[in-house]
């Protein structure tokens, strides 16, 4: 993870993930949703595309076809994922954008987003803070995500393309710093899966979490209480 990656931005985030990247923005706009009108309270939200070339073959950009299902999909994953872990009644009456920008995709693009989105919206925490008068911290605790799979009978973890693939069950594991669980998506590609695989994953998923936790808090140095 490379940090303040974004002159401009207030939070900026380039994470490499095997041969995945993904630029990561946070930008504080002094707007609310609709739903949060007059009062102090903040939001949290993200965008994520993937560039054109990003992929073996060009894609056309979304803003020419329309945002797709997958899009969406994966947009409110992110959004909720940094909400899970920030009080948006301390961030006052703005919103944080997170723009999650694939550049280039080998598997797990939307966990990766997820990991370097929160090092962009800490950064931008920091500037609320020296910018904004915000006096709490908002930020509850720190959130990361990882894929899991079972292909040719192994369990592994932060699968490439070349094994999401042809693994038979595929999952998306979204885990605070504290352990606890904000999205679980698994599904059997091909047989189902056993308790006993489920629990492996789960295990190996919180690993792995945990090393990104790591890696998180080596980028921010003192930006995160301790």
């Amino acid at each position: 993870m490379t940090r303040n990656i974004n002159k401009y931005a207030e939070g900026s985030c380039l994470i490499t993930l095997g041969e995945t990247r993904v630029h990561c923005t946070a930008s504080v706009d002094d707007w609310q949703p609709s739903f949060l009108r007059d009062t102090d309270q903040g939001w949290v939200t993200a965008e994520y595309s993937m560039l054109p070339r990003s992929t073996a073959s060009r894609n056309r950009r979304e803003r020419d076809v329309g945002v797709g299902g997958r899009t969406h999909e994966i947009q409110r994953l992110i959004g909720r994922s940094l909400r899970a872990v920030c009080d948006t009644k301390l961030l006052g009456p703005m919103t944080v954008q997170v723009d999650c920008d694939v550049l280039q995709a080998d598997g797990g693009t939307r966990t990766a987003a997820i990991t370097g989105a929160f090092v962009a919206l800490a950064d931008a925490c920091v500037w609320l803070r020296e910018n904004r008068g915000v006096k709490r911290w908002p930020l509850l605790d720190q959130v990361a995500a990882i894929s899991v799979g079972v292909v040719s009978g192994e369990i592994l973890a932060d699968l490439a393309y070349s094994e999401d693939s042809r693994a038979a069950v595929d999952m998306n594991l979204v885990i605070t710093g504290r352990g606890q669980m904000v999205e679980v998506q698994g599904t059997a590609e091909g047989a189902p899966f056993s308790r006993q695989q489920l629990d492996a994953m789960l295990e190996l998923g919180q690993q792995s979490c945990h090393k990104l936790f790591e890696l998180q808090r080596e980028v921010l140095g003192d930006v995160l209480p301790r």
